[in-house]
């Protein structure tokens, strides 16, 4: 980001700060916490800290403004405000870092001291932080000290080793201003990890490259410390394995005891016995010497198989005190262009996931496009269900044990905080999504196949949607499956809570499946007509007129779903079969017509505002991308000249330059995303500045 654009992320700070404690009526301080740690939990960096702000001047000062225990992990967070009042943005140099960090560990290795905590008000913010680390000192076996400051960092390095606090491994983690104004401009996605293996390692690994020149990726094989590679999973935790598909939990399943077992009573054999680990990244630094070549650093390293040996790692050294200096892991890590990591790392993922058993859903959560949905469930708000006096959002849990993850992670208010916000009733799973569309896509007989089935389907549509264009999935898809999931669900209790249904408990997800299969068939065929899920959304509930069909629905396609042909004895079988389906289809039932068609829209309608929302978010990106293209024309050769000196130039886009240096505006798509395409590499390969953009 270059300064100009930094000096002007600092004034829209200022603002949103200054509105943010003017809002809520809290001091400037705690809304700078509530900034700074709000967009560092998103991007993964630390948990949901609580504010607690704990202060003392004068000798033997201390500071904390919130922490976090992650009991899973043994890591407590402690964060520390470094909030600048100047409206000039300043520099944080190192004696500045050392002294903030000082004043948080004075206050961490003060509560292994009892008489500390009768100094303190027990109704103080200070004494309960000190209890909480008092009470869990036994558990904790990592210390994370993360450091807020709205100045700029002036040394190279932003993860810096500390010393023992507690007699515990700590770490420094600084999100300065320049590094919260790139993850708001990434609308706090997941930045890059970048890995100086030297630095961490106290030297290069050596490495045996095993690719072919000109290929699409580069492939290395190398032999990682144990030590190291619990070190980075301490370091980062489930930040490495954002492209995995499984999220790792606790040791349970006999392959995380038998790499237990292994490292404590036979660690020489490690290496023999285990797999090792499937890495990618999208850089890497590789120096060659006399001895071959060796790994110096490794850019955005994600861990999309081996996720269980690495967290079984660090839990055997920090939960059973294992020695792993004897252990090596093996790791096949592959490079891959920024450009193609959606296109290629699934598939990476896919094939190396072979230790246990993978489901499709699992696979088909590492698309992108559950990237997109849990990005949703984390920025659209929900109105007011009928009886709440808040929203409650929905959360959307993209690969397995997320929810369970974010729970487990926190304790006392903050857990009771999350649930209320997050009900488990509000999960949902892509596995649950694609019964839902399915079924309102009247496909019931593919839903009653089961979960795992299902899914194919429902994976190939969305895989075929996405390639030929994204934009169909955006914030009004989004409603609009959450208005489905509540129908959905609002017929799986009402079926279940009915007197018909109690006389004889078998079939319930095809009658539900089948019961909207068949309301939506009905009002499309019949009257051209389709529920107003825009309604449910809005009302967060379903309708009383659309509910009162339902029920008059659900019995009278169980009855037709039992009543199989003479060929099928089992309903099971029958409505897996399309026959099912057309014969369901044909099913009469009386209905309040006029009251029902008031909860509906027309199939025009429908459509029509479907194509605004993909037009409004086509429109929206084209303008954006317009208003770079303007900014850019200057800068057209200097780009040009960055691009070919590093090798990301294709004619395309060559082609594509040389318009925006004529300042020739009217280029087709291919030449816009050619150029799109281009900017992604220079930027990833340190270009950002050049393009006064970043992402």
């Amino acid at each position: 980001m270059s300064t100009e654009d930094l000096t002007e992320a600092f004034e829209h700070f200022w603002q949103d700060l200054l509105v943010e404690a003017d809002a809520t009526g809290d001091s400037q301080n705690e809304a700078f916490f509530r900034l700074y740690a709000g967009l560092a939990a998103e991007n993964g960096d630390c948990l949901d800290l609580t504010y607690m702000p704990a202060r003392r001047e004068g000798r033997g000062g201390f500071q904390v403004d919130g922490y976090a225990i992650d009991t899973e992990r043994g890591e407590l967070q402690v964060a520390i405000c470094d909030l600048h009042p100047e409206r000039t943005l300043e520099t944080l140099n190192a004696s500045d870092l050392r002294a903030l960090t000082a004043r948080v560990e004075r206050f961490c290795e003060r509560t292994d001291d009892p008489g500390f905590l009768l100094e303190l008000d027990e109704s103080s913010p200070a004494w309960e932080i000190a209890n909480h680390i008092r009470e869990s000192r036994s558990k904790i076996r990592r210390i994370r000290c993360l450091v807020f400051s709205n100045a700029r960092l002036a040394i190279r390095r932003k993860t810096i080793e500390a010393a023992r606090i507690l007699g515990t491994e700590a770490a420094i983690n600084v999100m300065d201003f320049a590094r919260y104004s790139e993850m708001m401009l990434a609308q706090a996605g997941f930045d890059p990890i970048e890995i100086d293996i030297e630095e961490l390692n106290g030297g290069p690994l050596p490495c045996l490259q095993a690719h072919l020149p000109g290929g699409e990726y580069r492939s290395f094989l190398v032999v990682v410390p144990g030590e190291l590679l619990a070190n980075l999973y301490g370091m980062y935790g489930t930040r490495l394995m954002e492209q995995n598909v499984r999220t790792f939990l606790q040791v349970k399943t006999k392959v995380n005891k038998g790499i237990n077992q292994t490292i404590r009573q036979d660690p020489g054999m490690f290496f023999a016995y285990n797999n090792g680990i499937t890495a990618t990244a999208t850089d890497v630094v590789v120096a060659d010497g006399a001895t071959g070549s060796a790994l110096r650093s490794i850019s955005n390293l994600q861990i999309v198989n081996g996720g269980q040996t690495t967290a079984s790692l660090l839990q055997a050294r920090d939960k059973n005190g294992a020695d792993l200096s004897g252990i090596f892991v093996q790791m096949k890590l592959s490079v891959v262009q920024p450009e193609l990591v959606e296109r290629i790392v699934p598939d990476i993922s896919r094939f190396a996931n072979t230790q246990n058993r993978i489901s499709e859903s699992d696979f088909f959560s590492a698309h992108p496009f559950h990237v997109e949905m849990e990005k949703f469930s984390k920025t659209i708000t929900p109105p007011v269900a009928p009886g709440d006096l808040v929203a409650r959002s929905w959360f959307y849990e993209r690969a397995r044990g997320q929810y369970a993850n974010a729970v487990a992670a926190l304790s006392g208010a903050a857990r009771r905080k999350f649930e209320a916000e997050y009900p488990r009733k509000q999960v949902v799973r892509p596995k649950d999504l694609a019964k839902y569309v399915l079924s309102f896509e009247c496909r019931p007989h593919i839903v009653s196949q089961g979960e795992q089935k299902c899914i194919v389907p429902f994976a190939q549509e969305i895989g075929d949607i996405w390639e030929k264009g994204r934009d169909r999935f955006n914030e009004n898809y989004y409603r609009q499956a959450i208005s489905q999931t509540i129908l959905f669900r609002y017929v799986d209790e009402m079926i279940g809570r009915s007197e018909w249904y109690r006389a004889y408990r078998a079939d319930k997800a095809a009658i539900i499946a089948y019961t909207i299969a068949w309301l939506t068939n009905y009002l499309r065929q019949r009257h051209g007509q389709e529920l107003d899920l825009s309604r449910v959304w809005s009302e967060q509930a379903v309708p009383f007129e659309v509910r009162s069909a339902l029920e008059a629905i659900a019995p009278a396609v169980a009855d037709r779903i039992r009543s199989t042909p003479y060929e099928i004895k089992r309903v099971s079988d029958y409505v897996r079969d399309a026959r099912c389906w057309a014969d369901v289809a044909r099913l009469e039932v009386s209905l309040d017509e006029s009251a029902l068609l008031t909860c509906c829209v027309s199939l025009e309608q429908a459509k029509a505002f479907e194509r605004d929302a993909v037009r409004k978010i086509k429109v929206d990106t084209e303008i954006e991308f317009d208003t770079v293209l303007l900014q850019l024309i200057p800068r057209a050769r200097q780009i040009r000249t960055f691009a070919i000196s590093n090798r990301l130039l294709s004619p395309l886009a060559d082609k594509a330059l040389k318009q925006l240096e004529t300042r020739a505006m009217s280029m087709t798509r291919s030449d816009r995303n050619a150029l799109k395409s281009l900017f992604e590499r220079i930027d990833k390969a340190g270009g950002g500045e050049l393009l006064n953009m970043r992402g």
